[in-house]
């Protein structure tokens, strides 16, 4: 019987934790040492497409997409009209929650 609850235990936090995951904001504050690791090789100075952040013009669109969009791509990669988003900015050891929190960063500068 122990096993049983136990194991229903498990599943009980498994799910709270997915939960939690799923249900967190991004943190733009936290994601500005991402982006200036990983991010800024790119979105400083516009290589292979890559709009600057602060430039409204050029994030207006992708702001309009939703944060949702966006983190997809920075996530799973993209390849639009005028450039190219590797996946995770090239690296993959980064997680989602950092990848969020990185993109929230530039969206924020670039309102």
């Amino acid at each position: 019987m122990s096993r049983i609850i136990s194991a229903a235990l498990c599943a009980l936090c498994a799910v709270a934790i997915s939960a939690a995951d799923v249900s967190a904001a991004p943190n733009a504050a936290a994601g500005k040492a991402t982006f200036e690791a990983t991010c800024a090789a790119c979105h400083k100075t516009g290589v292979a497409g890559a709009p600057k952040v602060g430039d409204k013009a050029a994030w207006a669109p992708r702001i309009k997409q939703g944060l949702d969009v966006l983190i997809g791509h920075a996530t799973n990669g993209f390849t639009g009209k005028s450039g190219v988003m590797p996946p995770k900015g090239g690296k993959a050891d980064l997680n989602k929650t950092v990848v969020s929190n990185a993109v929230a960063y530039m969206v924020e500068q670039s309102k």
